[in-house]
């Protein structure tokens, strides 16, 4: 049972997260990267204060603060960044490619941060899933740009860190409480870049940009998280981690159905060969 809830939340925040880089994409054209950043985060920080406060939460204790300054590192700030900075150089599809490591990272994190120690099988169905996913998205999308393609290396590296220490501090504080108390511990650094890095003017910045730091703030950097961590905390970092192996696919069932993009055969074939990767992971982690 605690399985199965450990999936099913886990899921619940691979779908928020899979409309976070093409939400980023449309909101790097009203805003700048270091605008967005901070911005996403103070607005997100604001939600978990009151949901702290609202709850009367007590104060995680000193030994924890070493844990979410790192899940501040990663998720708060690194991934954020990274990635924004990274969508001005290539698009959102060819990000597919990076986010499809994502699994491998947070499982080798799971097992260096979370002291996890997955059978041998399943690091063989978790790499030939990563494999899956990045072959895929090179398939379809031939477009290149070193910086942008080295950007969403470290983004995905800071990401597998900040999800892996934030799930294992899950198991004590809570996921919900864990991504608040992280956002709060950037809040004192996101305040005055939001304020050093504000528009010249508000005029010229378009609907879809304000849709898209919408999504980002209250979504990607709040909501996706409270089920992600509780996720990851109560069904295992490596296991349920593997779902996010199927984000890729749900940014491009997203595409079809709100931009009426085609969807070809080898999406779907590819996306079977996935959930058949993450059973596998699922079985021997």
């Amino acid at each position: 049972m605690q399985s199965a809830g450990g999936w099913g939340n886990g899921l619940l925040g691979v779908i928020i997260f899979s409309g976070s880089l093409p939400a980023t994409r449309v909101a790097v054209g009203g805003f700048s990267a270091l605008f967005l950043t901070s911005a996403r985060a103070v607005i997100a920080a604001l939600l978990g204060a009151a949901l702290l406060g609202l709850l009367n939460q007590s104060r995680p204790e000193r030994k924890d603060l070493i844990s979410l300054a790192i899940v501040s590192i990663g998720v708060v700030v690194g991934f954020p960044l990274l990635t924004a900075l990274a969508l001005r150089h290539i698009t959102s599809a060819h990000s597919i490619v990076f986010i499809g490591l994502l699994p491998l990272s947070t499982a080798i994190f799971g097992v260096l941060r979370g002291g996890e120690r997955p059978q041998p099988l399943f690091w063989l169905f978790a790499i030939l899933g990563s494999a899956t996913v990045a072959g895929f998205a090179l398939s379809t999308d031939g477009s290149a740009s070193l910086t942008g393609d080295l950007l969403m290396v470290a983004a995905i590296v800071l990401c597998g860190l900040g999800y892996a220490e934030g799930a294992a501090l899950s198991r004590r504080l809570g996921g919900w409480q864990v991504i608040s108390w992280a956002l709060l511990l950037a809040l004192p650094l996101m305040v005055p870049v939001m304020v050093l890095t504000l528009p010249p003017t508000w005029t010229g910045i378009g609907t879809p940009a304000w849709i898209g730091l919408a999504y980002v703030s209250v979504f990607s950097m709040f909501v996706g998280f409270v089920f992600w961590y509780r996720g990851l905390a109560i069904g295992g970092i490596a296991r349920v981690g593997q779902l996010q192996q199927v984000q890729p696919f749900l940014g491009l069932a997203l595409a079809g159905l709100l931009l009426h993009e085609p969807v070809a055969w080898s999406m779907i074939a590819a996306t079977a060969l996935v959930v058949v990767c993450v059973a596998g992971a699922r079985r021997y982690a």
